[in-house]
């Protein structure tokens, strides 16, 4: 059984969904299995909702009628035909959402979040199975919810794997061609949970370990891995071929890649990812298995913004030592910095972080009773696999170096 998983930025209008089925029909449908996400900015749109219900309710109908407004128009140029049962299951949704926004008692943000962002999924997948159909393509429209079982930890629930497993190879037929969201799960109770970062991803490589699938393929608006963020880098190249191994520890330093969690199932049995084009897919795209070498061989450079670099010294000039970098991890841990890159000599501690919560000055206050601290804000942290010796000209050329550290695969680089 073949997986396809299909992002919101590919289904982003009904165009995009036409191609979605054009896609199908140039490389077969036979015992394929599609994993949608929600189509476009879907799931911010509901995050909205959600905010609205906590802090503006007068602005709650309002965010409702927006992701309706959006999803009617795709529904529109879709079906020419507004007697198409689809209208009825859509409108049925949002009863079923505004719904639970009256009646639910719940103050817990996570628990509504959930709830209320999964329609998302359930919008798109409803919506392109009809359109499947409508096109005389038969499609079995599955709810994930029925399926993956998951915790409570809303958000980011963690997969109970063998209620899952038994579930999905028991309840789907790979035969025919299934439709199913990504993303979306459900805990024992029977209420929504979601999978957290790259949940859609995650989800069809938990659909693919469970049905033993020969591949997955997961199309995206680039041609496949590049070895840099266009955005970034003037000069970017495919990367053809590089191994779960390669993904994770390019995704460990920061690269848009694929998600560890995305490539644990797949690894465990061996299945081929592949990361093509919806803008053109008989492209090679990336292939990702195991034990293949990086192909081409060339550096991949990964960047990460608005960074802190701080470098601790002891008060006396005594050494840093275990017990001190214990401390220093510790009040890291409690105030929710992010490490990226550490370097330690006899004196002295740097550390590189991300202030993902806005903690900053009350981390630096808590240092400070013990060492002498100081703290370059907005730093960027340049991070080269496979480095060569004119990798990093063009970054020294235009940044300030800070730190410097290397090993024989990773050059880093911290810059102002």
């Amino acid at each position: 059984m073949k997986i396809f998983k299909f992002g919101g930025t590919s289904i982003k209008d009904s165009s995009g969904v036409e191609n979605l089925v054009s896609i199908l029909i140039e490389l077969g449908f036979d015992q394929t299995l599609i994993v949608v996400s929600a189509m476009g900015k879907t799931t911010n749109a509901l995050e909205i909702v959600v905010n609205n219900y906590f802090e503006n309710k007068d602005e709650l109908q309002y965010s409702v009628n927006e992701v309706f407004k959006f999803h009617n128009e795709i529904v529109l140029n879709l079906f020419p035909n507004d007697n198409h049962e689809i209208f009825n299951e859509i409108r049925e949704i949002f009863e079923n959402l505004r719904d639970f926004l009256k009646r639910n008692k719940s103050p817990n943000h996570s628990f509504v979040y959930d709830q209320v962002v999964s329609q998302g999924e359930l919008l798109s997948t409803k919506i392109i199975s009809a359109y499947l159909n409508y096109r005389n393509i038969k499609a079995i429209w599955i709810d994930s919810r029925e399926l993956i079982k998951t915790n409570s930890n809303y958000r980011d629930a963690s997969l109970n794997w063998d209620l899952t497993q038994k579930n999905i190879s028991q309840k789907i037929d790979n035969k025919n061609l299934n439709i199913t969201q990504g993303y979306i799960a459900s805990n024992e109770n029977s209420f929504n949970t979601t999978l957290g970062r790259e949940g859609s991803d995650y989800s069809a490589a938990i659909y693919a370990y469970c049905l033993n699938a020969e591949s997955v393929t997961i199309w995206k608006d680039v041609p496949g891995v590049l070895n840099a963020d266009p955005r970034v880098f003037k000069k970017t190249q495919l990367l053809e071929n590089i191994s779960y191994t390669e993904a994770i520890e390019l995704a460990y330093y920061g690269a848009s890649v694929i998600h560890p969690k995305t490539l644990q199932p797949l690894q465990k049995k061996e299945i081929p990812l592949y990361v093509k084009s919806f803008l053109n897919p008989n492209s090679k795209g990336t292939s990702i298995s195991r034990g293949v070498k990086i192909k081409p061989e060339i550096p991949c450079f990964i960047v990460k913004r608005n960074l802190n670099l701080l470098k601790l010294s002891s008060l006396d000039f005594s050494f840093i030592v275990e017990e001190n970098i214990s401390e220093i991890f510790q009040t890291l841990h409690e105030n929710k910095m992010k490490v990226d890159l550490i370097q330690n000599s006899a004196i002295s501690f740097s550390v590189c972080i991300n202030d993902k919560y806005n903690r900053l000055k009350e981390l630096l206050s808590i240092l400070k009773a013990t060492f002498k601290v100081e703290c370059v804000e907005d730093v960027s942290l340049f991070t080269i696999r496979h480095f060569n010796e004119n990798s990093s000209n063009e970054i020294l050329k235009k940044n300030q170096l800070l730190l410097e550290q290397r090993t024989n695969e990773i050059l880093q680089l911290v810059v102002k």
